[in-house]
């Protein structure tokens, strides 16, 4: 299992080094003067041309870009947000509780309603209640994270008042977001066990086990939902992934001062390295995240847990013969 991580974590520095050069290349493309925005219309030529040089936008392309990886992966430095003069890597560090928290609270919510909705469905496949689901999940997966948002905050922020619309400062700032950004991940989570289970309520072994008088909670939760996880923590994993990078939107809308609204701020001031930075970072907790999925396929499912071992057995078979 050792051996198994250790390699996965080589192979996220191609993943990365990857979406270093490629945002890197298309942050070079993307039309307006960093330093001219963040000086702003008064800024004299000669200012211009010596925030240029400090902050090595006259180099060639490729030398910017060399040294950008290697202060990346080998200084562990994000560099310098052309805005602010702030340290990237610290300020992204300072931020990225408010979207960590913003994204376990999502991934709660949907995983704790999605998978008893979708386990219902099963259970009353092709029935009234099961096409009337799936039908608002269908619903849900198709609205966009920001309309949504925006309607939340016109019906429970202005016209209720029940909940704040911007601000991070309490738990109940966080429970329109989470709603706006969660809701989709819960459709999805909610379609995704019911197909899972589908397959496998007719197995042989379930049979089995209403047939001794087992009662059908322990069936269901016992026996079936063990046997259809995989695919669902699939799901959940990737879920969480993308809920890691894009509440950029949802950020924006509630003004909530985490990785997606520093982010977008920095394409709006073309802040290069606030850009570069944020999304090297996202991409390295995504890839994180699926490795945290794999781990867990094999605390889930014994069959995985001994496959690495059986695995780890051969190897030491062959090397002892050897």
């Amino acid at each position: 299992m050792i051996r198994y991580v250790g390699k996965r974590l080589l192979q996220m520095i191609p993943i990365l080094l990857s979406v270093a050069i490629l945002i890197f290349v298309l942050m070079y493309f993307v039309p307006g003067d960093p330093v001219k925005i963040a000086l702003g219309d008064s800024a004299t030529e000669a200012q211009i041309e010596e925030a240029r040089e400090r902050f090595g936008l006259n180099r060639p392309f490729l030398v910017r870009m060399g040294d950008y990886t290697y202060n990346l992966f080998f200084k562990f430095s994000f560099g310098t947000s052309y805005l602010y003069g702030t340290d990237v890597g610290k300020a992204l560090l300072e931020r990225f509780p408010r979207t960590l928290r913003l994204a376990l609270m999502c991934i709660g919510f949907s995983v704790v309603f999605g998978i008893p909705i979708g386990i219902r469905c099963a259970m009353k496949a092709n029935k009234l209640e099961d096409r009337i689901w799936m039908f608002i999940t269908l619903l849900l997966n198709s609205m966009p994270s920001f309309w949504l948002a925006l309607l939340l905050v016109l019906f429970f922020s202005l016209r209720l008042g029940w909940f704040p619309s911007t601000g991070s400062s309490s738990l109940k700032h966080y429970f329109l977001p989470m709603l706006a950004n969660s809701l989709g991940s819960l459709a999805g989570i909610a379609r995704q066990t019911r197909s899972s289970m589908l397959e496998v309520i007719r197995a042989d072994y379930v049979v089995t086990a209403r047939s001794k008088g087992l009662a059908e909670r322990v069936v269901i939760w016992g026996h079936a939902l063990p046997n259809a996880l995989i695919p669902i923590i699939t799901v959940c994993g990737s879920r969480f992934g993308f809920l890691l990078g894009g509440t950029t939107i949802t950020e924006s809308v509630f003004t909530i001062p985490g990785i997606g609204l520093f982010m977008l701020n920095g394409i709006n001031q073309r802040d290069y390295n606030v850009v570069q930075g944020s999304i090297i970072y996202i991409a390295f907790m995504f890839a994180g995240m699926m490795l945290v999925t794999d781990l867990i396929y094999a605390y889930v499912d014994p069959r995985i847990k001994a496959q690495y071992i059986t695995n780890k057995q051969k190897r030491t078979t062959t090397a002892a013969a050897a």
